[in-house]
């Protein structure tokens, strides 16, 4: 085996939370997809998916931002955000799929005896049908949607119930994830976190500043980080 990265270190963690969109899987197809599908429906011309990618983390608030320059609160948003989530919800998983090295990155986390799980903010109406069609992540020891507790990431709420359900204290934790939201969770439960800089990052963010403990190229690299086998 290769040596690992420069800061690379195994972390005395007993457990690993994944964020879902742009850790785990690569949605931004289908989000973007039916973003555009909202603008045809109003006569108006598809975005390019490359200008659209990097708000797929943020879902909804963030693909309607995109798409049409509003945001929560604003008059039209709710009309949006609702014909868009119907528009995903019709053609969930068409484009999307796992991350490349996402499905042995699971099997090995699983072979070294540690439990994993995933937080997301997407709604369970959508978690969970997308799980299903993606099936090594239907393997999850927990799985925690954005209406599983009254807070949604950054509050630390939904990691926190995640750790409980898996019996694993939130120090014993580590938290993957490509948004700076995620890492914010994951400081404040208690948990190391690492940045998935494969995901869906815009330019004009800076993930080496946030207080995650290091930042990964690939899903792989993620291994470099956990305790080895036996």
């Amino acid at each position: 085996m290769a040596d690992p990265p420069a800061g690379a270190r195994a972390l005395p963690i007993r457990a690993v939370l994944f964020d879902l969109d742009g850790t785990l899987a690569d949605t931004a197809p289908d989000l973007a997809a039916a973003l555009n599908r909202v603008r045809g429906d109003r006569g108006l011309a598809p975005l390019p998916y490359a200008t659209l990618r990097p708000h797929a983390s943020h879902g909804a608030r963030g693909l309607v931002g995109a798409g049409f320059g509003v945001a929560p609160g604003d008059d039209g948003f709710p009309l949006l955000r609702d014909a868009f989530l119907a528009h995903y919800e019709a053609a969930l998983c068409v484009e999307s799929t796992l991350f490349d090295d996402v499905a042995a990155l699971l099997a090995e986390i699983e072979a070294r005896g540690l439990a994993w799980g995933i937080v997301t903010n997407k709604a369970a109406r959508f978690t969970r049908p997308l799980l299903a069609m993606l099936p090594p992540l239907a393997r999850a020891g927990t799985v925690v949607s954005g209406d599983t507790t009254p807070h949604a990431k950054p509050h630390p709420a939904p990691l926190l119930h995640a750790a409980r359900e898996l019996g694993v204290a939130p120090e014993r934790c580590l938290y993957v994830g490509d948004a700076e939201r995620d890492i914010a969770a994951g400081v404040a439960a208690g948990m190391p976190a690492i940045v998935a800089g494969y995901g869906y990052l815009d330019v004009h963010e800076a993930p080496a500043r946030w207080p995650a403990v290091g930042i990964i190229d690939r899903p792989a690299a993620l291994l470099d980080w956990l305790p080895p086998r036996g």
